[in-house]
């Protein structure tokens, strides 16, 4: 193990080095004005200097004048770690964050990669709404929770959400659907049961032809069977949210949007 320090004002920032593997030693460090340059200084010594490939750095979460500096030399927030540190008479998370001697750091595209790093993301849900002849919806049953289910699911990352439509139609019924380019509804669910919250986008593929729907059949471990169920019977088989969805979509299919499937 090699240990580099850099220095700054009067302090010194240490970094632990083994092979191309370094780490900031960042425990309560004095003069926090100082400290943006000191990292920075520090971490371009271990990565131009000892050939280290990767600088990783932990910091408590409330620690907000580290964790800035951290944001403003450039590192990257890669997670959180739940209760690793004792503060006081209790445990608080930390977060991990890391620097590649690959990342571009000060330039624009690094500070948007870094930004991009630590605002919040949201899940995005895209769904398909179809209909049968006799005005039947399609609800495909789950093998892993009571309720059930429009077809479709969670979007990929990088995929947009009528690619994620057509992607998971795909795959759960084992048909490709022509699905509208325009979502009917889009609505914003709260966080619940352990969920955190997340954009639903809901299209209305219209009415099935008769020759495709014989041909759809459960294509994914995750779908059971599927059913034709109609309206009146709706709630009896999905969650309250997703019944007052559905219920807006076939009383008014102009696109429009909700929260937590009620008008804004």
């Amino acid at each position: 193990m090699v240990d580099d320090e850099s220095g700054f004002e009067d302090f010194r920032i240490q970094v632990e080095v083994v092979d191309d593997y370094g780490r900031l030693l960042l425990d309560d460090p004095p003069y926090p004005e100082g400290l943006t340059r000191a990292i920075s200084l520090a971490s371009d010594d271990a990565i131009i200097g000892h050939d280290v490939r990767r600088l990783e750095a932990r910091v408590a979460v409330d620690d907000g004048e580290v964790v800035h500096a951290l944001h403003r030399a450039g590192y990257r927030r890669e997670g959180r770690l739940r209760q690793v540190r004792v503060r006081g008479n209790g445990w608080v998370d930390e977060y991990v964050y890391s620097r590649l001697a690959t990342d571009e750091v000060y330039t624009r595209t690094g500070h948007t990669g870094m930004l991009d790093s630590v605002l919040p993301t949201k899940r995005v849900i895209s769904h398909v709404l179809l209909r049968d002849d006799a005005g039947r919806v399609l609800m495909c049953e789950t093998t892993y929770k009571p309720d059930w289910e429009l077809p479709g699911g969670v979007v990929e990352p990088g995929e947009s959400p009528h690619a994620g439509a057509v992607r998971e139609c795909l795959e759960e019924l084992e048909v490709a659907l022509d699905v509208p380019g325009t979502p009917t509804l889009i609505d914003w669910m709260p966080p619940v049961l352990g969920w955190s919250d997340a954009i639903e986008f809901i299209y209305d593929a219209g009415v099935v032809d008769p020759s495709l729907s014989k041909v759809m059949q459960p294509a994914d471990t995750e779908i059971g069977r599927l059913h034709w169920v109609g309206p009146e019977q709706l709630a009896d088989h999905v969650t309250a949210l997703s019944a007052r969805r559905i219920a807006a979509i076939l009383s008014d299919r102009t696109p429009w949007a909700t929260e937590n499937g009620f008008p804004v």
